[in-house]
């Protein structure tokens, strides 16, 4: 394979060394040496791509993202209807790689971080953002342009609330399952609250 292919190989093993990295062992232990270890890469190889490890812990975090949003555009391709949205907004956010153990405690890590770094924190809102975004513009078809806000921000709370302590008590996938259903629940009744 020429050289030119690999460097999005190695960048996604190095991302994916990071993530392993800040389950095992938590952001703040995880080290250059930590990440290169688990990739089988050498350490000046996070340089040369991300320019250390802020610049990689940034690119994991970036991949997460994107794979939270790619998880509602598959489900959405070809159309749906908007409550048929929301239901698939519900069901991005608690996708089994939301769930994975890896996953879950580096977006714990991650999140935690975000309260003292500006750049993690710019990402977290960026995922605040864009989730009530998508949840507004659903509930839009049913309700005033206001009202569909609010209940996107009340959607977005319940969400976030239920996946967080679904995590924290370390629920199996049957729990997940649950709170999904939940929330799912929560959103045909704001349906009905704001838009009867």
């Amino acid at each position: 394979m020429p050289k030119v292919g690999m460097e999005p190989v190695r960048r996604q093993q190095l991302i994916d060394a990071t993530l392993e990295s800040v389950a095992e062992l938590g952001l703040q232990a995880t080290t250059i040496n930590s990440i290169s270890k688990r990739a089988g890469l050498s350490s000046g190889i996070i340089s040369h791509y991300f320019g250390g490890k802020q610049g990689l812990i940034e690119a994991t975090v970036r991949y997460l993202l994107n794979n939270l949003k790619y998880s509602l555009l598959d489900k959405t391709y070809g159309g749906c209807s908007a409550e048929q949205r929301l239901m698939y907004i519900v069901e991005a956010n608690f996708a089994m790689v939301q769930q994975q153990s890896n996953t879950t405690r580096t977006w714990l890590s991650f999140w935690a971080q975000s309260m003292h770094d500006d750049e993690l924190h710019r990402l977290q809102r960026v995922n605040s953002r864009r989730l009530q975004s998508n949840l507004a513009t659903s509930f839009a078809a049913f309700m005033a342009r206001a009202q569909a806000k609010e209940a996107a921000e009340l959607a977005a709370g319940m969400i976030d609330g239920l996946w967080l302590r679904a995590v924290l008590s370390k629920a199996d996938h049957h729990a997940f399952h649950h709170s999904e259903t939940l929330a799912k629940r929560y959103i045909q009744s704001l349906i009905k609250q704001f838009g009867g």
